[in-house]
């Protein structure tokens, strides 16, 4: 295992939105988490990556306890997190933004070749090295931010909506990428409004409502949940 949260209580000042939510995360494996608007999803993002204080719960990482470490230490512990929206430094080339991204690594052949290994993953990044940030579609914003994130050589990605706001053609792609690295090894926590899509390349799911659990399963049984399909899946 190598994520474990265990009881988290988490919010906004005063108002609580996580009222116990537990989850495990083993290595190698994608990790959905699905559910309603407001059920807490992205809270629960954020406090395991630090932007958020747990007021009661603990988080383990690897067998650490990292509750309420700074995001800058979650990310030398080998978390990255690629969050909502599209954060990329538009007036920087593809390439300008991958090696920024790797910025807390030291310029040698090992870099160069994750970057490569990046452009393969990625093909649409390799054509489109030399463009700003600023000029690519959507989905390739969204290659580049999960790009940079690789090249930090996580043992845990984080993906944050990363289909929000792309056409279902584009999101597709996205999805086929997510595969891709799940084929290399990378394990990764998702979360995901297209649950069906994320479902369906998802080792393990957890269902949110009003920031509790509420199911949990194997990513094929939660996919054929029939309660699960009307509440949350629709047709």
């Amino acid at each position: 295992m190598i994520l474990e949260m265990n009881n988290i209580h988490a919010g906004y000042g005063k108002i609580e939105i996580l009222h116990g939510v537990s989850l495990n995360v083993s290595a190698g494996q994608v990790v959905s988490i699905i559910g309603p608007n407001g059920a807490g999803k992205s809270t629960m993002f954020k406090t395991l990556f630090g932007l958020l204080p747990v007021t009661e719960g603990h988080i383990k990482f690897e067998h650490m306890d990292i509750t309420n470490k700074s995001p800058r230490d979650l990310l030398r512990s080998g978390i990255a997190f690629v969050p909502q929206g599209r954060n990329v430094f538009p007036l920087m080339s593809v390439e300008q933004n991958l090696r920024l991204g790797a910025y807390i690594r030291k310029a040698n052949q090992e870099l160069e070749n994750d970057i490569q290994r990046v452009y393969e993953t990625f093909p649409m990044l390799r054509e489109a090295r030399s463009k700003r940030a600023a000029d690519l579609s959507g989905g390739q914003q969204q290659m580049l931010e999960m790009g940079r994130a690789m090249l930090l050589s996580p043992k845990l990605l984080l993906l944050d909506e990363p289909t929000l706001g792309l056409a279902p053609i584009v999101f597709k792609e996205i999805f086929r990428m997510i595969g891709r690295l799940r084929e290399q090894g990378q394990t990764i926590l998702m979360v995901e409004q297209n649950a069906a899509q994320a479902l369906d390349i998802s080792d393990y799911a957890y269902v949110l409502e009003l920031g509790h659990n509420k199911f949990e399963g194997s990513g094929s049984d939660i996919r054929s949940d029939e309660r699960i399909r009307k509440l949350y899946l629709g047709r």
